[in-house]
């Protein structure tokens, strides 16, 4: 990537005023909430008695994905620049997407397991993408430094740790306690969630990007490039344990999709949030990579669902 190009998207300027950074907490903490109406008590037993295939899915999403994003960061060296790699490594600490449940039955998978591993991951995410992004992305930090190309940041596990409780955990109590008690309740919204929680996060993109349209049509097509093979890696990393492990066929699709399908809504959140990044310079690699994963991963999920039918073996 070329310096010039590097220092303009680093330099594209995110800010959104209160009221709008408090819409969008709002719409955050709805998709949670729609996400935890799928979580029931059952499916957990189901899958601790055959757990397996879920432990793979935990070890791809929480460990491995974080771990070889860094990897990739590390090796692409030059060729991104710091702000564009910690938005990698902040999308690679997020949770699933809720998204991944409908394509997962689209490829004919295993949807108990994807939903299983969505609300196991996202429920644990109040933890790990604050300790995630701390680890790898202060290590990438501290390896850049060396070539002095990246003024000192603060990475702020206290702060993000207490605005995922808040979005996150909150939401997920709420939804899961409406699934408990109010069954027919649940049964009537849990679809019209799940679409709206699908538009509200293209919302969330668009709020993300229309302001600095200009300069996204510029980095396009080296953001395409880089998400592209990131969300490769993803996937490959879904399917490689899968198959390693040797789960099942309907196991080994979840598994691939899961991993390849990251919550980069969350990301958007906690970029937009002043307590948590404020005291970051302008942070515009991280914002156009997450906010093009939220798009990528949309189109790759699809694109997979249609190979495991077309060429795979139910």
């Amino acid at each position: 990537m070329q310096p010039e190009l590097a220092a303009e998207i680093d330099n594209i300027s995110v800010f959104i005023n209160p009221a709008g950074m408090h819409t969008l907490n709002i719409v955050l903490a709805f998709v949670m909430f729609g996400v935890a109406l799928g979580i029931k008590p059952g499916t957990f037993i189901s899958i601790a008695r055959n757990p397996k295939s879920a432990m793979t899915g935990i070890l791809c999403q929480i460990i491995l994905l974080p771990m070889l994003t860094f990897c990739m960061t590390i090796i692409m060296g030059d060729i991104i620049s710091p702000m564009i790699a910690l938005g990698m490594i902040l999308v690679a600490a997020c949770p699933g997407e809720n998204i991944s449940n409908f394509i997962s039955s689209l490829s004919k998978a295993n949807v108990e397991l994807s939903v299983s591993l969505t609300a196991i991951n996202t429920a644990l995410c109040i933890f790990t993408t604050p300790a995630n992004f701390a680890i790898w992305g202060g290590l990438y930090l501290r390896l850049a430094n060396i070539h002095g190309t990246l003024p000192q940041l603060r990475i702020p596990f206290i702060e993000i740790f207490e605005t995922i409780i808040i979005l996150l955990g909150i939401p997920l109590v709420l939804g899961v306690l409406c699934a408990r008690f109010l069954p027919k309740l649940t049964k009537i919204i849990k679809k019209p969630m799940q679409y709206l929680s699908i538009l509200f996060f293209a919302a969330i993109v668009i709020i993300a990007l229309g302001q600095n349209l200009d300069a996204f049509e510029k980095c396009i097509k080296y953001i395409f490039l880089i998400v592209l093979v990131h969300n490769l890696l993803a996937l490959l990393i879904g399917y490689g344990c899968g198959t390693l492990f040797r789960t099942g066929i309907k196991d080994r699709r979840t598994l691939t999709i899961e991993t390849g399908i990251q919550n980069s809504g969350l990301g958007l959140i906690l970029l937009f949030n002043p307590e948590i990044f404020g005291n970051f310079p302008p942070h515009g690699g991280m914002l156009v990579i997450t906010a093009w994963w939220g798009i990528w991963h949309i189109i790759s999920g699809m694109a997979t669902a249609f190979m495991f039918n077309r060429f795979g073996k139910a």
